[in-house]
């Protein structure tokens, strides 16, 4: 008897990621990767045209997320696939996803959990199983927004949009083969080094690839300030805002690091420190 193909997208800002994965999923013959996506709003549009039976969803991505990628969806009115999330998220997430039988991969995953997911998908394809996925992931929304599900349904219905928090409580940063776990209330300070940035937290300094555009969009503007074209702050972790003779201001920070505040963000850093 000929399986059933699984129609399948991968979702992942990571280009090593994605292509890795896609990879690893071409070994199983009754898997069919579709198209691969780099950010929520390419997922929403390739959800849209291919109508997968399934995506592989990062969670941590500048733009959408993977949560608001569910969301536009519903927003679209959409059919929801089933959803396995990759993530390197908080362990309260991980929880929530085990509760209402969400799979997930952490980050890296290796071949065996990843077989594992795929086992867990083929035993729910079906309709009765897919309607049932769809349930859960809006009881996810629930848990994870504080809203109850028919709330939820209520603004999906209604086109209202449903928040969720943007922002990662944990950076993923990879260094080769092993990917460190930063919680980002600890990160005091991020400074560029060319295509690199230096994440200084509680524990030691991180490098990571990335854009300061893309980490700045990743991070809370309510605690986290760019303070100049190559720095960003942590509100949380700053002394004093020091003036000088000459008119340049100067960030202290609790381990008496000084960065220095440019003219074109005063303002902003200003704002922050409510002055």
């Amino acid at each position: 008897m000929t399986k059933q193909v699984i129609k399948t997208i991968v979702v992942d800002d990571e280009p090593l990621a994605r292509r890795g994965l896609r990879a690893r999923l071409e070994r199983h013959e009754d898997v069919q990767v579709l198209a691969e996506c780099q950010n929520g709003l390419e997922a929403v549009s390739s959800i849209s045209q291919h109508r997968p039976d399934l995506v592989f969803l990062d969670i941590q991505m500048p733009g959408l997320n993977g949560f608001q990628v569910i969301h536009k969806l519903r927003e679209l009115k959409q059919p929801i696939p089933m959803i396995v999330f990759v993530t390197a998220y908080d362990s309260y997430a991980i929880k929530a996803f085990d509760v209402h039988a969400l799979d997930y991969l952490l980050k890296p995953a290796d071949d065996e959990r990843l077989g594992a997911a795929l086992n867990k998908v083929r035993e729910y394809f079906s309709t009765q199983h897919q309607d049932e996925q769809s349930q859960k992931l809006v009881s996810l929304v629930a848990e994870l927004t504080g809203d109850d599900c028919e709330e939820i349904l209520r603004k999906l219905a209604n086109g209202e949009p449903v928040e969720t928090n943007p922002y990662p409580d944990v950076l993923a940063i990879k260094d080769g083969s092993e990917v460190t776990r930063v919680n980002v209330q600890d990160i005091q300070w991020i400074d560029a080094a060319g295509d690199y940035m230096c994440v200084h937290a509680l524990d030691g300094m991180h490098i990571m690839r990335k854009t300061m555009k893309e980490l700045e969009q990743e991070l809370n503007p309510q605690f986290f300030v760019r303070v100049h074209r190559s720095a960003i702050a942590n509100i949380r972790f700053v002394k004093k805002l020091v003036s000088h003779i000459s008119g340049e201001y100067h960030l202290i920070l609790q381990n008496d690091t000084e960065l220095k505040v440019s003219r074109s963000h005063r303002d902003k850093v200003k704002a922050a420190m409510k002055m």
